[in-house]
């Protein structure tokens, strides 16, 4: 096992490598599944999208997934060219044709489309939308959970709003990939985001909580991504009785914390270990103290609920 880890660490699984993606309403073996080289997408970033987990051959929370991409798909003036029914059918199509029923993670892609010629302006891109979908087989590595993820903080932000809103789920992580570089070369795995008044934020991929004297702290959400994890910790722990509050705090609060944790559709709850070299939770432990677990137990409760019964769209 290397030392390195990510949030999205997976084990293998043979069966990713004979995968059918749906492109544009054809499905296509992974070798095969290509867009082209002037797609917006692939040109400017100029695309959102959205990430998915499968459990009991549904689609965890489906409506709130939705909501964010037609929100995000509006914020940009893009016409998606398919409704809510339509998504969800060419998810389920996606679904079947490989055979998936359980620990399956999707991403979602949609673009401005092809442009005409290879500059900027969205009026160039006139053939209509390019919708991707992909689908593997995705198991979180063990590793993730027995050693925990270390972050390193760094100088790139999330950053105001009138530049780029960070609650946008869109193709253009320039800044969280620099963030992420910048962290391994710190010698972590990902890199702890501040917002622009030096406050903690985000990490470059998750969400990012901590708990201390029995309190559960995240960012305000200003500056961050709105995650789907993320609202689900914060509605779980105020109807079981966990103080939890979104709010400004320090690096110095967080490196206090008796417990850290990330969150996101693909692992869930994560814990963090260590933050800019300072331990998190008692000598030998993974971050993870009585509060996640009992958050993560929690949560997983609710993923079984939301998806025995028929998702809400």
């Amino acid at each position: 096992m290397t030392d390195d880890l990510t949030t999205h660490d997976a084990e293998d699984d043979a069966r990713n490598a004979d995968l059918l993606i749906w492109v544009n309403g054809a499905l296509r073996k992974r070798a095969e599944a290509m867009v082209s080289v002037y797609d917006s997408g692939f040109m400017l970033g100029d695309g959102i999208w959205e990430g998915l987990r499968l459990h009991n051959g549904r689609w965890a929370f489906l409506g709130a997934h939705l909501d964010r991409l037609f929100e995000a798909a509006k914020a940009i003036d893009l016409d998606i060219g398919m409704d809510r029914a339509g998504i969800a059918a060419a998810l389920e199509e996606t679904r079947l044709a490989n055979g998936m029923q359980d620990h399956v993670h999707a991403r979602l892609m949609v673009t401005r489309g092809v442009k005409t010629r290879p500059f900027q302006h969205p009026a160039l891109s006139r053939s209509g939308p390019t919708m991707v979908i992909i689908m593997e087989h995705s198991r979180p590595n063990p590793a993730l959970m027995e050693r925990g993820i270390r972050l390193a903080t760094v100088p790139q932000v999330r950053g105001l709003p009138m530049s780029q809103d960070p609650k946008l789920n869109s193709h253009s992580k320039l800044n969280c990939i620099l963030a992420c570089i910048q962290a391994e070369k710190a010698g972590a795995d990902e890199a702890l985001m501040l917002d622009p008044h030096g406050f903690v934020n985000t990490t470059n991929a998750c969400n990012f909580f901590i708990v201390r004297h029995g309190e559960v702290w995240t960012s305000t959400g200003d500056y961050c991504m709105n995650g789907i994890t993320r609202g689900k910790v914060i509605e779980l722990c105020r109807a079981n009785d966990i103080p939890v509050f979104e709010r400004n705090f320090s690096l110095v609060d967080t490196y206090g914390a008796e417990e850290a944790f990330l969150t996101g559709t693909f692992g869930a709850q994560t814990p963090v270990s260590e933050i800019d070299g300072r331990r998190i939770g008692e000598e030998g432990t993974n971050g993870a103290g009585p509060i996640t677990r009992r958050i993560r137990s929690l949560y997983e409760a609710l993923i079984e609920r939301d998806t025995r019964t028929p998702s809400a769209m």
